[in-house]
């Protein structure tokens, strides 16, 4: 068709930190050790909450679900960064690179969607608990979990469908670590205004949205909270939420640290600040996910348990 994508450029060239040669050994090592210790312990939660029985709740099914979800978040850029950090011309095929931002874009934007389904089910849990049963059913928490991940895939696709659309005929190199739709989207050589509209719009419904969602949640269950006449009732009920309380303020906090910091207008200093958003942005992808089952084992007193006995149990076995 006359009408479609006319890409010239048929690869991409990830800049990564190429003119800093010396760090990318030092980062290889960082980097992958911090990938391993995901895989490691999102991949325990997902065991421990598909084979102790005490966890086939809502909560814990989510939070199977949120570690798949890292692990996929995590493993559709990693491998990409880790491999060009070891090749001199770190190339990636047009096709690759937007597999790669249409999986790393639907991630990001299923947990989102994910982390506001949480946030109700602990909402419904502690302001109607006698109702839990009823509105968190099997009927209920497994559509919202899917539609969570439905709709982060179908955000994708239009974003990316977008993206792929646009002429490539100048330009190949991106200056990044992986195929950053932001970065890519600079090397088109035709108007983005459209592109650029619709992530706004995605970034109001799903950042915005999830947002005020979750926001609105803890406010009823805080005020539940505090309704409570002992301390020790207060301490036990807040237990229960606290974990996820904990992710949501890691995982947007580091969101507003990255785009609420403020631009340098030193020209002289542009190269340095480059690699620091580069490099901010990279930690930013791997640092949620770390800590995810760290927190959720730290601050739960069930996963901690079912943790410890799972680990004895495989130790006990060898």
């Amino acid at each position: 068709m006359e009408g479609a994508n006319q890409t010239i450029v048929t690869e991409f060239v990830l800049l990564g930190l190429s003119d800093q040669p010396k760090l990318e050994k030092t980062f290889f090592v960082l980097i992958l050790a911090m990938y391993l210790v995901i895989l490691l312990g999102n991949g325990v939660l997902i065991l421990v909450t598909i084979f102790d029985s005490h966890l086939h709740t809502p909560m814990y099914f989510f939070l199977g679900n949120l570690s798949f979800l890292d692990i996929c978040y995590t493993t559709s850029s990693v491998p990409l960064v880790l491999d060009g950090f070891l090749t001199p011309r770190k190339t990636i095929s047009f096709s690759a690179c937007a597999i790669q931002m249409f999986l790393s874009f639907a991630m990001g934007a299923t947990e989102c969607v994910l982390l506001s389904m949480m946030a109700f089910d602990r909402y419904v849990a502690i302001c109607n608990p006698l109702r839990y049963p009823v509105v968190m059913s099997k009927a209920a928490y497994v559509p919202m979990a899917t539609s969570s991940w439905a709709a982060g895939g179908l955000n994708s696709l239009v974003q990316i469908s977008l993206a792929v659309q646009l002429p490539f005929c100048g330009d190949n190199v991106i200056n990044h670590f992986i195929c950053e739709i932001l970065a890519v989207l600079k090397l088109a050589c035709a108007d983005i205004t459209i592109n650029v509209i619709s992530m706004g719009v995605a970034n109001v419904i799903f950042l915005g949205v999830p947002v005020l969602f979750i926001i609105v949640s803890y406010i009823f269950i805080l005020t539940t909270i505090l309704r409570i006449p002992s301390a020790e009732g207060r301490k036990k009920t807040f237990s229960t939420c606290s974990a996820h309380l904990t992710v949501v303020i890691v995982f947007y906090g580091t969101i507003l640290f990255m785009y609420a910091k403020p631009k340098s207008k030193d020209p002289l200093g542009a190269d340095k600040q480059d690699v620091s958003d580069k490099l901010i942005s990279l930690f930013y992808g791997l640092l949620t996910p770390m800590l995810n089952p760290i927190i959720y084992s730290l601050r739960n007193k069930d996963v901690k348990v079912s943790v410890k006995n799972f680990v004895s149990q495989k130790c006990f076995a060898q």
